[in-house]
């Protein structure tokens, strides 16, 4: 069962999805005679107020890309930690439907943890493509316990962007030859902040971020 309520502005909507994990939240930014839906969803250590989801969510459905920013139940739930990647693939998966509910092709997305939900679930559930924000290679100072096979597994084509200075795996550490493309957004660490020393500021990474996804999505529809 949905529930839908008023957005906090004209332009969104929140709408409640009852999953086997409890509730979940999805926050539509609906896209200009939108062409597609990208689903993302947040990490382990934070909602869909990050940087970059935020960024996406206001910079996209301009060009026809509806932007359906997701809340798991443990987040909903107002718990601080993560559950197992199990039960988060559980509520992915139950609010699928959802998502399909536009009638228009769904990219799978998320940063962190929500990266690799939507690697692991993209051919199971038909996702048109993948977009995984600062996928989790590996955990930090540990590359050996590598999550490799997760992202060159999700069977579909996936745009990875990740910061270069990221510790949960920087660009050059990832895999040669996948079936993926790769954009990195010099010195941002794993939430994509950059150090005020840094060659480019902090408006400017966020630009090379959606200013990539637009591009790409462009290419996916071509």
């Amino acid at each position: 069962m949905t529930k839908t309520q008023p957005g906090k502005t004209q332009s969104s909507r929140t709408q409640t999805v009852d999953t086997p994990a409890g509730p979940a939240r999805i926050t539509w930014h609906p896209g200009s005679k939108a062409r597609l839906v990208l689903a993302v969803s947040h990490g382990a250590g934070g909602g869909i107020e990050a940087r970059d989801l935020r960024a996406l969510a206001a910079a996209l459905p301009a060009q026809g890309v509806t932007v359906a920013l997701v809340e798991q139940p443990w987040r909903v739930a107002g718990k601080k930690v993560a559950p197992a990647p199990k039960t988060l693939d559980t509520g992915w998966r139950a609010l699928w439907p959802a998502l399909e509910e536009p009638g228009l092709p769904v990219i799978a997305g998320g940063r962190s943890a929500g990266a690799r939900v939507a690697c692991r679930t993209a051919r199971e559930l038909g996702a048109h493509a993948v977009l995984a924000l600062s996928f989790p290679l590996h955990p930090p100072g540990k590359p050996e316990k590598s999550r490799a096979d997760e992202l060159l597994g999700s069977g579909v084509p996936t745009l990875v962007v990740q910061g270069g200075n990221d510790p949960f795996g920087k660009p050059a550490e990832f895999p040669s030859g996948g079936a993926y493309e790769l954009v990195e957004v010099p010195y941002g660490d794993h939430g994509f902040a950059v150090p005020k020393r840094a060659e480019i500021g902090q408006e400017e990474s966020v630009a090379l971020i959606t200013d990539a996804v637009s591009g790409w999505i462009e290419g996916l529809l071509e």
